[in-house]
């Protein structure tokens, strides 16, 4: 078989092999034309109409060749296109199809996520029935999620009547809830039957009562126990991998549309149950991973997430509390957001609290006794959690009291349920923490105070949040402090005592006199204090001489090229509402983020770019670049056409909008990208790469300049860097290299010849334990990373620099 050549003529050649009978040559020819790329459809329905004339004999015969051949492919985007032809050239074989040649078809189409057209699954299928046969597994599915997308009244018919496995397979929850029932027998079976009639939005009362009278049937702990087992594995990797073409949907990562409702219903009843250790952690898990998006479609399940969350929402526990107050400052999806808001907004009712109170309260403690600090004792083994930064470590310590470096085998074979516990409450700590940094950094624009008291009790003294507020400055009254060795104190170290009822709140460099913001950055650098968040070195952005003339708007961040899904997800992760650009005819309307407390909304005007599918969008047509434009505000509801003037906006408004559209800039332009020394497709952004990779910085890398000035005679290369107008200047072995404080390009002696240098996922961490005093600057970290591999170029030995190097 010659799997890459051409016979000349294929319409000719096909029709030749046909009318001689000569099926090999005939699949021979199909292949070459499969593997050419233009396939079958390239000649129209030509070709086909010739392979479907054949006599059902032949035609069969074809079928289970073509069947072998594919088998024999290993390159899956190859093999995937034989299948596809397999389907192509069954496509017309009637209902008298032979068992063997119906179950290679349904094994073919089971392959992939569904198939076109229905009509073929079900002549195939019913053949196997008649024959006496079961259908597989596989099979099943392929019919009833494509049943689902493309119904006919036969073909729902014949998918309705496939009552095994009641769940679809390859997935690894719905494989175990399979397997389950199969073996446990009637009454689980009634359980999921019933799961399965979760339709709607809510559940019914009536519906609820029926779960709960089963549930009773089963014993409680019992089910409460097995319905954790069936739950915990949703959103795992696919047990059963699907077969993709290149412009398919990738499903490897979607929800099975078929157990979506069985999946809502098995969730709901978990709130039926008396709450088990680990239940609302369980349910906050399938929040996230039911929101997680997959390329092309956008989240997995936001009704599965929206049903976790109802569930949250029915437990009266502190640890379910806590994790919807974690999702609500977390999760971006407008509808699942909502269910959260409704959710804490209802529980602030019932206890007679504000929102705001309610989410404070609901930070749990997570067995940690000390600020930070938590021990826990297996036996005659030890842990101590401590949280450092902004994620928590584990030192482990043996009988005799010496510190080890994993987890004694005591621990893991005596202890393995309590490990468990102490290993799944690291992880929750890990994501509160971000969840509360975020909280904390957004309680700067919504103005939010406390009184003293409840202040050190929710923030200072809590066990989890404390561990962020120590690192932040506070207005106490007006009398900026820290904390310093057990107390507050301001910038000169010198203890402050407030009064009881002073009022409290984040402090914020605008409006504050220079000496004060620099006495408390030299603060920080001088107790090694790592800010979860800029708050010193925050940058200010005042009214410029420019956005005075404009009047009614700012084109400071204007003109930039974005990549469009980087910025779409940093848009909504500091609360800005956004709608990905498609090449469609459909109006779009501006980024955008609403402020109630100032009764104003601030818009960011973006644009998609260029006009070649493929080239310009992803399968889906979404928009692969943006540009920006404009940023304008308004009152809250006025109309688009009402923009207020910039003189009347506040200024800690004014400077935290710019300061988000300056961090999507920063963070999402394709000048940052190394790679794009071409300027992209066609060149076509070559100018503004080479502009903002090496041109004038901005506030953020000012920001970064002015830290870099006091850090790098600190740095072990002192005496190789400096920092000179745009650039860390490093001297290495061989040359000499300037790194951009912006984009973190390099360029490099002589002639300024341009270095590619990609960083890699760890790059920040590959600061050889060099002090920050704020997290989250990644572009620091990869400056500083970059600067201590140069110089010391001499020992590089990445293939892709050294030969760079050597040019």
């Amino acid at each position: 078989m010659a799997l890459f050549g051409r016979l000349p003529g294929p319409i000719a050649a096909v029709s030749g092999f046909a009318a001689a009978g000569d099926m090999a040559s005939l699949a021979d020819e199909l292949i070459d034309i499969t593997v050419d790329g233009g396939g079958l459809h390239r000649y129209g329905d030509k070709i086909l109409k010739i392979v479907h004339g054949l006599p059902q004999p032949l035609l069969e015969g074809l079928v289970l060749d073509l069947v072998q051949r594919r088998d024999a492919v290993a390159e899956p985007e190859l093999r995937a296109r034989l299948s596809d032809l397999v389907l192509d050239a069954a496509h017309q074989l009637s209902r008298d199809v032979s068992p063997t040649v119906a179950e290679a078809v349904l094994a073919t189409a089971a392959r992939f996520w569904i198939h076109q057209p229905g009509h073929q699954l079900m002549v195939s299928g019913k053949a196997l029935i008649r024959a006496g046969r079961t259908l597989t597994d596989e099979a099943v599915a392929v019919i009833r999620r494509t049943s689902r997308d493309y119904a006919t009244k036969d073909l729902a018919a014949f998918a309705a009547s496939l009552t095994e496995p009641p769940l679809n397979c390859g997935e690894a929850w719905a494989d175990r809830v399979n397997a389950d029932v199969s073996a446990l027998g009637a009454p689980w079976r009634a359980l999921l039957d019933h799961a399965a009639r979760a339709t709607s939005a809510r559940p019914s009362a009536r519906w609820e009562q029926r779960g709960r009278d089963l549930l009773a049937a089963l014993g409680e702990p019992a089910a409460g126990e097995r319905l954790h087992d069936w739950l915990a594995p949703v959103g795992k990797p696919r047990t059963r991998p699907l077969e993709r073409l290149r412009h398919d949907i990738d499903a490897s990562d979607m929800f099975d549309p078929c157990n979506t409702d069985p999946l809502r219903g098995l969730i709901w009843l978990t709130a039926l149950l008396p709450e088990r250790p680990g239940t609302a952690r369980l349910l906050g898990g399938l929040v996230e991973t039911s929101l997680r998006r997959v390329a092309g479609i956008g989240p997995r399940s936001p009704k599965v997430a929206n049903a976790a969350v109802y569930a949250l929402s029915r437990l009266r526990s502190d640890a379910a509390l806590g994790q919807l107050a974690r999702l609500a400052t977390g999760v971006t999806l407008k509808g699942t957001l909502k269910e959260l808001n409704a959710a804490l907004d209802a529980r602030a009712v019932a206890l007679g609290l504000d929102r705001d109170e309610i989410e404070e309260l609901a930070v749990p403690t997570y067995g940690l006794v000390d600020v930070g600090r938590r021990v826990d004792v297996f036996g005659e083994a030890s842990a101590e959690l401590t949280v450092v930064g902004g994620s928590t470590t584990a030192t482990w310590r043996a009988a005799s009291g010496r510190v080890v470096k994993s987890v004694p085998a005591a621990v893991r074979a005596g202890h393995a349920e309590q490990l468990k516990e102490f290993q799944a409450a690291a992880k929750d700590i890990d994501k509160m923490l971000t969840a509360q940094s975020e909280r904390l950094d957004r309680q700067i624009l919504a103005r939010r105070s406390w009184p003293f008291a409840p202040w050190r009790e929710r923030y200072l003294d809590h066990p989890l949040v404390g561990t962020l507020a120590r690192r932040l400055i506070w207005l106490v009254g007006d009398e900026p402090c820290g904390y310093l060795d057990g107390a507050l104190c301001g910038p000169d170290d010198k203890p402050i005592d407030p009064a009881p009822d002073a009022a409290v709140r984040l402090w914020h460099p605008i409006g504050r006199e220079l000496d004060e913001v620099i006495a408390w950055r030299a603060w920080l650098e001088r107790h090694r204090v790592t800010q979860p968040f800029k708050q010193a070195h925050r940058e200010v952005y005042l009214l410029t001489p420019a956005e005075e003339q404009t009047g009614v708007y700012s084109n400071r961040f204007a003109g930039h090229v974005l990549r469009q899904h980087q910025f779409h997800a940093l848009a909504a992760i500091r609360g800005w509402h956004d709608r990905l650009r498609m090449m469609v005819d459909d109006d779009f309307p501006p980024p955008t983020r609403e402020l109630p407390q100032w009764d104003l909304r601030v818009e960011f005007w973006v644009d998609g770019i260029g006009d070649e599918w493929d080239t310009d969008t992803n399968d889906s047509g979404a928009y692969l670049r943006i540009t920006t434009d404009q940023v304008r505000f308004y009152r809250m509801n006025a109309a688009s056409a009402d923009p207020l003037p910039l003189t009347g906006i506040p200024p800690l408004v004014l400077s935290e909008a710019l300061r988000d559209v300056d961090l999507f800039v920063g963070v999402a332009s394709v000048g940052n990208d190394p790679t794009w020394q071409d300027g992209g497709p066609g060149g076509r952004f070559r100018e503004y790469w080479a502009s903002y990779s090496f041109g004038e910085l901005n506030a953020t890398a000012q920001t970064r300049r002015e830290l870099l000035t006091r850090l790098v005679p600190r740095l072990a290369i002192a005496d190789r860097a400096t920092v000179e107008s745009r650039f860390l200047v490093v001297r290495g072995d061989l040359r000499t290299y300037r790194i951009h404080l912006g984009s973190g390009n390099v360029l490099m002696s002589p002639h300024n010849q341009y270095l590619c240098i990609v960083p890699n996922r760890g790059a920040e961490r590959g600061t050889d334990g060099v002090f920050l005093p704020f997290e989250g600057d990644r572009m620091l970290a990869v400056i500083l990373s970059k600067a201590l591999l140069l110089a010391g170029d001499s020992r590089i030995t990445d293939r892709s620099i050294t030969e760079q190097l050597r040019r």
